[in-house]
């Protein structure tokens, strides 16, 4: 599977994007238009090993909420990813059975090798 969960809202999702410029065959969904569901979660959850590593500790709503002062465990991570597209760490690549998660700089080179070698 070639997949890509983003925010199209996001001007760092789309930065990415139009630098990686992904093949075609890449299927894009907006997060906030298309939510994510629980088997889409899930099956991050098994490439990236935890739903914690797919959870935005960066995310407004993480602050506001008081969360980074809770004792967060993998089934609030994963209630809160599919609560609400702003817990997700985007963008979250999936190329067959590698995940590339967020937006960091390393992030992105790793994927662009990864496509390179495909």
């Amino acid at each position: 599977m070639k997949k890509v969960y983003y925010l199209k809202t996001c001007s760092t999702c789309t930065r990415i994007l139009k630098e990686l410029n992904l093949p075609s065959e890449f299927i894009l969904q907006d997060i906030k238009k298309d939510p994510i569901t629980l088997s889409q979660l899930e099956e991050m959850k098994a490439l990236a090993g935890s739903y914690e590593a797919l959870f935005s500790k960066r995310s407004k709503l993480y602050k506001e909420m008081g969360l980074k002062n809770q004792a967060l465990v993998e089934r609030d991570f994963k209630h809160y990813i599919l609560e609400h597209y702003t817990f997700l760490s985007r963008p979250v690549i999936i190329l067959e059975d590698k995940i590339f998660i967020g937006n960091s700089k390393k992030t992105v080179e790793a994927v662009k090798t990864t496509l390179l070698k495909v």
